[in-house]
């Protein structure tokens, strides 16, 4: 699938499957990847997990120590050893979610937790890091078809997935993509920082 995706004036994209709740492991990816290319222009920190429950006294100390290190330690680890083979023009772009918005009032307490710290993480880098060029932002995706929701739903759950939001859908991959592609290019969002973008299906959130 990368090879198809690459254009004709890259290099070989690499695929390295590791851990982000480890910073070790996503030390090791850093430096593999910019062993292989000399360089880091983009970071997208998209990795997480999500565990379904309605009831608060169902989340676990140790469900909960996963989640948070994998939806926000990992985010950290990934930036902390990336940054110093990004120059000034490089981007981050994180990966938060419409519940750090506007919350959830039967379940994802844990999830949308771990979502409004990206949210936290994301502005507060970017100012952390304007001096030096590298812009900061993030995407706040409404429901998404992915393999994230068979995987951490029950089937009944699923199936109504987008049905509560104005455009009474869930969204495509290839509809919220576009969204990275515009925060990661200078010659779109040269002029934002510190700012998340909505393809939500149409949920209206102050943020």
């Amino acid at each position: 699938m990368l090879m198809k995706a690459k254009s004709s004036d890259a290099g070989d994209p690499i695929a390295i499957a590791t851990d982000v709740s480890s910073e070790e492991d996503c030390k090791k990816v850093v430096d593999q990847v910019a062993s292989k290319f000399g360089r880091i222009d983009i970071l997208v920190n998209n990795a997480g997990v999500e565990h379904y429950t309605n009831l608060v006294e169902e989340i676990t100390e140790a469900w909960l120590v996963r989640l948070f290190r994998t939806n926000i330690f990992g985010y950290f680890f990934m930036t902390k050893h990336s940054l110093k083979h990004m120059k000034e023009g490089s981007c981050i772009i994180n990966t938060a979610s419409v519940t750090a918005y506007i919350g959830s009032p039967h379940q994802l307490l844990d999830y949308l937790s771990t979502k409004g710290s990206i949210v936290s993480f994301t502005r507060g880098l970017a100012l952390r890091l304007v001096d030096q060029g590298i812009r900061v932002n993030g995407v706040a995706p409404g429901p998404v078809w992915t393999p994230l929701q068979p995987a951490s739903q029950p089937a009944y759950e699923v199936e109504y997935l987008g049905s509560d939001v104005p455009m009474r859908r869930a969204g495509q991959p290839y509809e919220i993509a576009p969204s990275y592609v515009f925060l990661a290019s200078n010659q779109c969002s040269s002029y934002m920082t510190g700012q998340v973008l909505h393809p939500n299906g149409g949920t209206i959130v102050n943020g």
